[in-house]
C-alpha cells in the first residue's frame, strides 16, 4: 500500500503530493513582446535576356557609401521564374527614377517555381551623387 501511494505521489496522481512553493505555471503561452524581423534580402544581379520582363515596385532604395550607390530592395519570386532582368535609372535634378524589371530566365525551358515571397536586392551606381534628390519608383506606383 505504501508502494502504491508513493507511486500515485510521483506522478503527479494527487493534489497532496504537489508542493505549494511551486509557482504557478501560466495555462498558454505568452503573447509575444516584438514582430519577427523580416529575412534578409538575397543579392541578385541584373541577367538580361528574360522573357516578357514587367516592371516590379520596389519598397526601399538607401543610398550606401558615397552616396553615388542605392541599394534597392522589393520582395518577388523564386528564380527561374522571377529572374531581374535590369534596373533603368533616370536622373534629374531632383529626383532619381529607379524601374526594376523582372521576367521569366529564357535559358530555361519547362520548370515550376514555388509561389513564395522572396526579398532581394540589387546596387546600382548613379551618376552623380544622390544628395537632396528624391528617389522615386519607376512603376508609377
Amino acid at each position: 500500500m505504501v508502494a502504491f501511494m508513493a507511486l500515485a505521489a510521483a506522478c503527479g496522481g494527487s493534489d497532496a503530493a504537489t508542493s505549494s512553493s511551486e509557482p504557478d505555471r501560466p495555462t498558454s503561452a505568452p503573447a509575444p513582446t516584438s514582430a519577427v524581423a523580416p529575412p534578409a534580402a538575397s543579392p541578385v544581379e541584373p541577367r538580361g535576356g528574360t522573357t516578357t520582363p514587367q516592371p516590379v515596385r520596389w519598397t526601399s532604395a538607401v543610398p550606401v557609401g558615397d552616396g553615388r550607390t542605392l541599394r534597392v530592395t522589393w520582395t518577388s519570386g523564386v528564380e527561374p521564374c522571377y529572374t531581374l532582368d535590369r534596373v533603368n535609372v533616370v536622373e534629374d535634378d531632383r529626383t532619381v527614377e529607379v524601374t526594376v524589371w523582372e521576367g521569366q530566365d529564357s535559358r530555361v525551358q519547362n520548370v515550376a517555381c514555388i509561389d513564395i515571397a522572396v526579398a532581394k536586392t540589387t546596387t546600382i551606381r548613379l551618376d552623380a551623387p544622390l544628395g537632396n534628390r528624391t528617389v522615386i519608383d519607376g512603376t508609377g506606383e
